[in-house]
């Protein structure tokens, strides 16, 4: 039952104010809806009010159970739906309405998903909140090609980052990063929401002496049917990913670890582009 955002204030206004239900932060994984876990899908069906992101998939949203109001809070480069403010008087409302409420967001709510500020918000004017984790998209990602994040021979460390920053931040992408740290060639590098940035993240990596036949890969829509791959050395990926017109979301993943993992996964049936 999807809501618009005037009939989700007034359900939660019209609703008894007491104290506050718990509000759940709940990670639906990747893509693939079978990655969702069982916590996830139970909360899922016993809804009273599901806020969802962009990335949440129509599979994963059909397993919402028919009694729940469903209201979308989506975000996309440039162009945000609602604002965050908003989704927190949202969640706040809906709480004090004695609802059971469920946020979901793609990956783990808590790995640039702003999960952390939803918490914060709500912990903060006396909401209850519970975290279900969810499968993060690097983990995901790598599972689906086979890609061991770290390997014993290969990389002892696995580094996450966004490539997208706050709308105020307005200091170059050359800026941004300790360079120096992410340039450690015996870490797994991975990039998420790196697309727009791609050409001055890898910029900054070979500045800081990675050297440019790395092994990188870019996935579009990992873990689904659309998932797209466009494999290539550091050097050329950006270059790449512009040829191949790869779109949002693409996790960009970096590193030794690619190179023997992916050719492995091409040879099995995996797909390039």
């Amino acid at each position: 039952m999807p809501l618009s955002l005037k009939e989700a204030a007034g359900g939660a206004c019209a609703g008894p104010s007491g104290p506050a239900s718990s509000v759940y932060l709940v990670g639906v994984g990747p893509g693939d809806v079978e990655l969702l876990t069982v916590k996830a899908l139970r909360l899922m069906r016993d809804a009273d009010l599901v806020l969802y992101d962009r990335l949440i998939s129509p599979e994963v949203l059909s397993m919402v159970g028919p009694q729940a109001a469903m209201l979308y809070v989506g975000k996309e480069a440039g162009l945000h739906t609602r604002p965050q403010e908003e989704i927190h008087r949202l969640l706040h409302l809906y709480a004090h309405a004695g609802k059971s409420v469920v946020r979901l967001k793609g990956g783990d709510p808590t790995v640039f998903g702003r999960g952390g500020e939803e918490l914060e918000y709500l912990e903060a004017r006396g909401v209850p909140v519970q975290i279900v984790p969810g499968i993060t998209a690097a983990s995901g990602i790598a599972a689906a090609l086979r890609v061991p994040l770290t390997h014993r021979d290969y990389a002892d460390s696995v580094r996450f980052v966004t490539g997208h920053a706050r709308s105020e931040n307005s200091a170059p992408v050359a800026e941004r990063y300790r360079w120096e740290v992410l340039s450690d060639p015996s870490q797994t590098l991975v990039v998420y929401m790196g697309l727009s940035t791609l050409p001055q993240f890898a910029d900054g990596l070979l500045q800081a002496g990675l050297d440019a036949s790395t092994p990188a890969v870019a996935v579009q829509d990992g873990t689904t049917a659309t998932q797209r791959v466009v494999a290539a050395p550091l050097g050329g990926l950006a270059t790449a990913v512009e040829e191949a017109s790869l779109a949002s979301p693409t996790l960009v993943v970096i590193g030794r670890v690619e190179a023997r993992a992916l050719l492995d996964s091409l040879k099995a049936g995996g797909r390039l582009r």
